[in-house]
C-alpha cells in the first residue's frame, strides 16, 4: 500500500500525488479525512466516465481532488498554471496532512 505522497510542479503548478495506484476505496478514505477537517469546505462534485473531480476550499485556496482510474488520486489548485503561491503552498500543507492521516489509517489497519 502506497502511502508517502509525492509532489510535482512539472507543469507550472503544485500537484500531490496522494496514491498512483488508487482506487476508489482510496479515493473516498481521502474524502473521509478531508471532510473531517473543519477549514476545508467541499463546493462541487463531478463524476465523468473514468475520473471524479471534487472541488473544495481549504483557508479560501481553491483546490480539486481527482480521481482517475488510470492515474490514481491527485490534488491540486484548481487555477492550474494561473494558480497564487498561496494555493500551490496549500496543496503541500493538505498532502502533508493527508500523508500523516493515511499513514495513521494504514498502522491502525496493521494493529488490529
Amino acid at each position: 500500500m502506497h502511502t508517502s505522497l509525492t509532489l510535482r510542479t512539472d507543469f507550472g503548478w503544485t500537484e500531490a500525488v496522494v496514491d498512483e495506484d488508487g482506487g476508489l476505496k482510496r479515493f473516498y478514505e481521502v474524502i473521509n479525512i478531508l471532510s473531517q477537517n473543519p477549514q476545508v469546505k467541499f463546493s462541487t462534485k463531478l463524476d465523468d466516465f473514468d475520473s471524479i473531480y471534487w472541488d473544495f476550499f481549504y483557508k479560501k485556496n481553491a483546490l480539486t481532488l481527482h480521481y482517475n482510474i488510470y492515474t490514481g488520486v491527485t490534488l491540486y489548485p484548481q487555477k492550474f498554471a494561473q494558480a497564487a503561491k498561496k494555493e500551490n503552498e496549500a496543496v503541500v500543507e493538505v498532502a502533508g496532512f493527508l500523508e500523516t492521516e493515511l499513514l495513521v489509517n494504514t498502522s491502525k489497519k496493521y494493529l488490529s
